[in-house]
């Protein structure tokens, strides 16, 4: 029998999803399916990156998509025991600091965090709702992209607004925090001294943040109330005074449907450039935008770790993970060229390398490549609520 957990990324016509065993950290199975409606597709590869056959079966709803996946698994594991489902959820609010066992109540609170996050939270639970159907009775396991950052000191949580906003909910949460847990705890592994100290972490990718992180506990991060702020991302604006947004308002005339589409498609690297939201696209493309869009991402992370470090007063480590952090020399190269003065010098042969240490033997301050795992997070909570210990996993 193949014990197994499933771990579940649901977006507003995506599921990401990825089948891990009851022990072990290698994957049985990933795959993502896209287009969910009438023209979805399905894609899955195995534990070592082959192609697995898609089962037939309906493409057009979450439901209808997860029970393909899982048809399409038992293909290739007949014996498959699926023991809980883990979720990515982006929002967990003030109120969870640590994955839960989703019970009717604590979707109820959910819920009610949607308009906190309106174009992620609503299609995570929907993906929730869609495997206790296709699953009743294993236990559905929500893990939050905001419960890393529960540690924050108040001044990196609040905003100088009234109180009273505050109380309602109006703060500072930060996001990505799935990621910033496994590289937090892949250091701890790996590198217990670096772990106990002062890291920047750069999560860049189509979504970008920074987090400032001591011994192992979040202290700030770029993203705040939204996972708009902070770092311009693929297509979300990152920074922007907000009388910007009161003049879109009053003199174009926008209304807020229309600026939280500015906002979170229309803008970032895409916005810029007037070309794509792919920084491989930029970088091969040479037009004068697509230039200005690039030193513009790397002054906005050069200003933003020069921020995380004087958060932590000082900085032992700079961590780059996700997609451009883990894949883009040029842009790693880029953002460390004005860091010296924090003792940061790259080796620029390990940084072609992609690591894992790209710093010069000279250099004070360690800077790394470390490919983040966020399902991995995902699978090792759901594991635990199922009572499989990483102990008893390892």
């Amino acid at each position: 029998m193949t014990r197994a957990v499933l771990t579940l990324n649901a977006g507003s016509s995506s599921l990401k999803v990825a089948l891990f065993p009851a022990q072990g950290d290698r994957s049985l199975a990933t795959g993502q399916a896209d287009a969910i409606g009438p023209e979805g597709t399905l894609k899955l590869k195995g534990p070592f990156g082959q192609p697995l056959e898609a089962a037939p079966g309906d493409l057009g709803s979450h439901g209808g998509a997860m029970r393909t996946v899982i048809d399409s698994l038992r293909v290739e594991y007949p014996d498959l025991a699926l023991l809980s489902v883990g979720h990515r959820v982006v929002h967990g609010g003030d109120a969870f600091a640590a994955p839960v066992t989703v019970t009717p109540d604590i979707l109820t609170t959910l819920e009610k965090l949607s308009p906190f996050a309106p174009l992620h939270q609503p299609h995570n639970l929907a993906g929730i709702r869609a495997a206790t159907e296709a699953y009743p009775g294993v236990p559905q396991v929500a893990c939050f992209d905001t419960a890393f950052h529960r540690s924050h000191p108040w001044v990196n949580d609040a905003f100088a607004l009234p109180r009273a906003l505050y109380d309602e909910g109006v703060r500072r949460y930060g996001f990505h925090g799935l990621s910033y847990d496994y590289v937090s705890g892949e250091l701890a592994r790996t590198a217990p001294h670096l772990a106990a100290g002062r890291l920047v972490v750069a999560h860049l990718g189509n979504g970008a943040s920074m987090c400032a992180i001591q011994n192992g506990r979040s202290i700030a991060s770029t993203m705040g109330f939204s996972a708009l702020d902070g770092l311009p991302m693929g297509t979300r604006s990152g920074q922007v005074d907000p009388g910007v947004l009161l003049y879109l308002m009053d003199q174009k005339g926008m209304t807020a449907a229309q600026i939280s589409d500015l906002l979170y498609r229309q803008s970032g690297l895409l916005g810029l450039s007037g070309l794509s939201n792919d920084m491989r696209t930029l970088e091969a493309a040479g037009t004068p935008e697509a230039t200005q869009a690039i030193d513009y991402f790397v002054f906005r992370c050069q200003r933003e770790v020069g921020a995380m470090a004087a958060a932590l007063g000082g900085i032992d480590a700079l961590v780059f993970c996700g997609g451009i952090g883990e894949n883009s020399r040029m842009i790693r190269a880029r953002i460390c060229e004005r860091l010296g003065w924090m003792g940061i010098e790259i080796d620029h042969a390990l940084n072609a390398a992609n690591g894992p240490v790209i710093s010069s033997d000279l250099a004070r301050t360690t800077v790394m490549v470390l490919p983040t795992n966020e399902e991995l997070v995902i699978a090792r909570a759901a594991r635990a609520a199922v009572g499989i210990s990483e102990r008893t996993a390892a």
